[in-house]
């Protein structure tokens, strides 16, 4: 492969293309991405007045998840199968048991808040916390790094209480998807989940698409004092989590922690106390993934592709094309160990509602990425040597890239700067590139009015 073009230590931890169509979408609007003109799609399947959007599946070639059977989700389904939910305990039901791969479609119309019971009633991190024991003011107490020292996790009556009111939580927010399901947003209904996780954890076959994912949030991290040079808070839930998930399709979806953002969160033993963990993760041997057409906005720990450096040889093949990044610190993605194919995004990387970027690329645990034709929005200030990042077993190669309209070797300006190189070739040579534009110049552009929730129609 052509090649492609330190900062501080982060954690690196678990914690459509023929028809013209007006779209006005809230989600680009509200994270400043752009909205309300006449845009040329460029997907011509998802806005066809001929394609049930709701069937849909994913074109050939079109990136990794197109490999081998193809991602069909829940097109198959047959009436009894389709829902359409518009509550967290319809969804519940919908969704059924992860051991049902009869094909089904879930049709989420309007926005359902996952921190709700079965009646509809707002719940708060008190109700999950109630009967536990748990209190933060005696958990800051307990385990403060002045007595309770540094060298090991919390344990004790305190720590199991958090992991008890944590647990609580999950059977709430997280909802398991299973095999053989299409989960995407009604047009023209706002349609997403507020505070939840989709989890897609060792099935075969999904997509998720026409989402907004907002304020997933993690009413108790945990603190632990051995993570990075200073300890972090780390939380518990992705937005939506690839967890040994194979031939899975996220398209067309918005991300972001809005309106909980980290500026309003406290700090306790000078870390702050992190209620978000990632937009969207693909770990623990997922692979044959395809991200195409999404907004990631206001954000810290965005994707993380491998939950470790001893995560799955062989897996973990994602590619990640036509997204919009914007207000990202890091994990744009964080990449381990897999084949990974990022193409044709465009990196708005001016500081976003106290968002600042730490890096955007990260290839480690000898991940083998390909950066191809995407587009750099920087300031003056920017260093390019941070927009790339890595442990000096991580490759990339690539060509095409533009920063502010120049092309630029980001690798080269990455390893002047730096004593872990980044590796300027990879073992393999992408194939599945459907949709692969030529140049990046455009992305800006085309971008802001094609992507994320509430585009299709």
């Amino acid at each position: 492969m052509a090649t492609a073009s330190p900062v501080p230590t982060p954690s690196h931890r678990r914690s459509l293309r023929k028809r013209r169509t007006v779209v006005v979408t809230a989600a680009a609007a509200a994270a400043g991405i752009g909205a309300g003109f006449l845009v040329l799609s460029a997907n011509a399947a998802s806005t066809s007045a001929s394609v049930d959007l709701f069937h849909q599946t994913l074109g050939a070639k079109d990136g990794w998840a197109s490999s081998g059977t193809g991602t069909t989700g829940g097109a198959k389904a047959d009436a009894a199968h389709t829902f359409t939910v518009s509550t967290r305990a319809q969804l519940v039901k919908a969704l059924g048991s992860t051991s049902d791969t009869t094909p089904r479609i879930v049709k989420i119309k309007g926005t359902i808040d996952a921190n709700t019971d079965d009646s509809g009633k707002k719940l708060t991190c008190a109700d999950y916390s109630a009967g536990t024991g748990y209190s933060l003011s005696t958990y800051l107490k307990d385990y403060a790094p002045s007595t309770y020292g540094t060298s090991k996790l919390p344990s004790g009556t305190q720590e199991k209480a958090r992991h008890a009111a944590q647990v609580k939580q999950a059977k709430n927010i997280v909802f398991k998807v299973p095999a053989n399901t299409t989960v995407v947003g009604v047009p023209g209904t706002k349609a997403g989940i507020t505070g939840g996780m989709l989890q897609v954890q060792g099935v075969d076959n999904v997509i998720v698409r026409n989402l907004t994912f907002a304020a997933t949030q993690d009413c108790f991290p945990q603190w632990d004092p051995t993570d990075g040079d200073s300890g972090n808070w780390n939380s518990q839930y992705d937005a939506v989590t690839l967890r040994g998930a194979t031939h899975v399709w996220a398209d067309h979806n918005t991300f972001t922690d809005a309106p909980g953002l980290d500026t309003s969160d406290p700090a306790y033993y000078g870390r702050q106390y992190q209620i978000h963990d990632g937009d969207l993760d693909i770990t623990k041997g997922s692979d044959l993934v395809t991200v195409e057409r999404n907004q990631f906005t206001n954000h810290d720990k965005t994707m993380l592709i491998g939950s470790s450096d001893t995560d799955s040889v062989g897996k973990l093949r994602v590619s990640i094309h036509h997204n919009v990044w914007k207000g990202i610190v890091q994990r744009a993605p964080l990449s381990r160990i897999g084949q990974i194919h990022i193409y044709n995004n465009y990196y708005d990387t001016t500081a976003l509602n106290g968002y600042t970027l730490l890096y955007s690329v990260n290839s480690r645990a000898k991940a083998q990425v390909v950066v191809q034709n995407n587009y750099w929005k920087v300031s003056a200030s920017q260093k390019l040597g941070k927009l790339f990042s890595g442990d000096g077993t991580g490759s990339i190669a690539g060509s095409g890239n533009l920063v502010n309209g120049t092309a630029t070797d980001l690798v080269a300006a990455y390893n002047a700067a730096n004593s872990k190189k980044l590796k300027t070739t990879v073992n393999w040579t992408p194939t599945l590139t459907a949709g692969l534009e030529a140049t990046a110049k455009n992305l800006p552009t085309e971008l802001a009015t094609t992507t994320g929730a509430g585009v299709l129609s």
